[in-house]
């Protein structure tokens, strides 16, 4: 499966970005999904990720309540609402898909998308 990523931009402190990972292929919905980040000097961490059907969401501490896992397997799409972004969420985000199963380790995941910058100003 191929993955691209799209919505990240420039917002200031409180304010709120929706990203868009579109998947090509037949077989998405067989994928869990999930959404990384990284930012300058640090190592790519967990944000949220999201079961086949999407009737199962999981998050990071640092973003729940603020963020929103969504996806829709009819038009092979996964999202991530961002709401009261904070200046610490700017990082590149990435979707990745998974064969296995949902997890917070990176090397559960197949396949990522090439990230979307995300800056928050304070």
């Amino acid at each position: 499966v191929q993955l691209q990523a799209s919505g990240g931009g420039l917002v200031q402190a409180g304010g709120s970005l929706r990203l868009s990972c579109a998947a090509s292929g037949r077989t998405f919905s067989s994928y869990v999904m999930g959404w990384f980040r990284q930012a300058p000097g640090k190592e790519r961490e967990f944000v949220a990720g999201i079961s086949r059907s999407g009737g199962s969401t999981y998050y990071a501490d640092s973003v729940k309540g603020r963020f929103t896992v969504s996806r829709d397997n009819a038009k092979n799409t996964v999202t991530l609402q961002m709401n009261s972004l904070k200046p610490e969420d700017t990082a590149i985000y990435y979707c990745a898909a998974a064969v296995r199963g949902v997890g917070i380790a990176t090397a559960l995941y197949d396949y990522w998308g090439q990230g979307t910058q995300v800056t928050v100003s304070s």
